[in-house]
């Protein structure tokens, strides 16, 4: 039974029949048909919950339903020639053109399909991205959203200017998270004192600054403030390091350096070091007053 099964198939499709192309277009139809409900069957049960936004869900199927009915129509109207290996070089030519043609808007899915799945960075991450520090906004199909920090102004705050970065930039830079693993980061405040300064004194004084204004910090992460001392060309340069919110590092050190500067006030035995000329007058003594010289006559010999 199984064996005359069989052979009425092969007459169907054998060369000749009448019958061959449109079998062969609904042999392709079902299989082309089958692998796009296993993709993206797989692709649903990741995406749909880590797209962030669920309209980025939404334009990315729909997008992905269309390229796959534009797909499944070409293969269907080549499979109709009949030849197997027609339909295997126009889908190799097809492959060519769509990737080469769709370059940028494909490098662009495959990106947000990576931060999506692989989740380097998410919206609230403070990220560099191709040189360009900002706060992820938005992360959509194409593009990446960031409220710059800096840029307007000095230091690490809000500008509030909008940046708008190709998800494609990703595989081409080097992207910096803030937050990766924690919402802290290792931060320093340096200060610059004399030769003559009490080293001890203002490293305690820098410490003891770091403790009073981070002590949630320091208990959360159980790491205390530590120091490092390097000798310049004009002064001891003092760096205390400690961990800080990613997020507010520019408020904390702003506070920390002003209790710095508040108790170095307090104490004589700490100066700051900072650039200036000073002019030392030393006159040049009469040979005459120093004890014990000889007189000269005119002519400057000794008598």
């Amino acid at each position: 039974m199984l064996k005359r099964l069989l052979d009425a198939v092969l007459k169907l499709v054998a060369e000749g029949s009448p019958y061959r192309r449109p079998i062969m277009s609904l042999v392709t139809l079902v299989v082309v048909w089958v692998v796009y409900r296993l993709i993206t069957r797989a692709l649903r049960r990741h995406v749909a919950a880590k797209a962030m936004k669920p309209e980025n869900s939404e334009n990315f199927f729909l997008l992905w339903r269309y390229i796959w009915l534009v797909i499944i129509v070409v293969f269907v109207l080549v499979s109709y020639s009949g030849s197997l290996a027609t339909l295997g070089i126009s889908a190799a030519f097809l492959g060519m053109i769509l990737g080469w043609s769709l370059q940028a808007p494909v490098t662009g899915i495959a990106a947000w399909l990576m931060i999506i799945l692989k989740r380097p960075f998410k919206i609230g991450d403070r990220v560099i991205i191709a040189g360009v520090v900002g706060d992820v906004t938005d992360i959509n199909l194409t593009h990446i959203v960031l409220n710059q920090v800096g840029g307007t102004v000095g230091g690490e705050d809000k500008s509030g200017r909008g940046v708008l970065i190709p998800n494609a930039t990703l595989f081409q830079q080097i992207v910096y998270n803030y937050n990766f693993e924690s919402k802290y980061i290792l931060d320093e405040v340096t200060v610059v004192v004399t030769f003559e300064s009490d080293c001890d004194e203002a490293d305690r004084i820098m410490r003891d600054a770091v403790g009073r204004t981070t002590p949630e910090i320091i208990a959360e992460t159980k790491q205390k403030p530590f120091s490092r001392v390097e000798i310049g060309d004009n002064g001891v340069r003092i760096r205390v390091r400690y961990q800080t919110l990613a997020m507010d590092r520019q408020r904390i050190s702003s506070n920390v350096y002003h209790v710095i500067l508040e108790e170095f006030a307090k104490t004589p035995r700490v100066e700051f070091c900072y650039p200036h000329l000073d002019i030392l007058h030393r006159p040049k003594p009469d040979p005459a007053s120093i004890t014990g010289a000889p007189e000269r006559g005119p002519r400057g010999l000794a008598e």
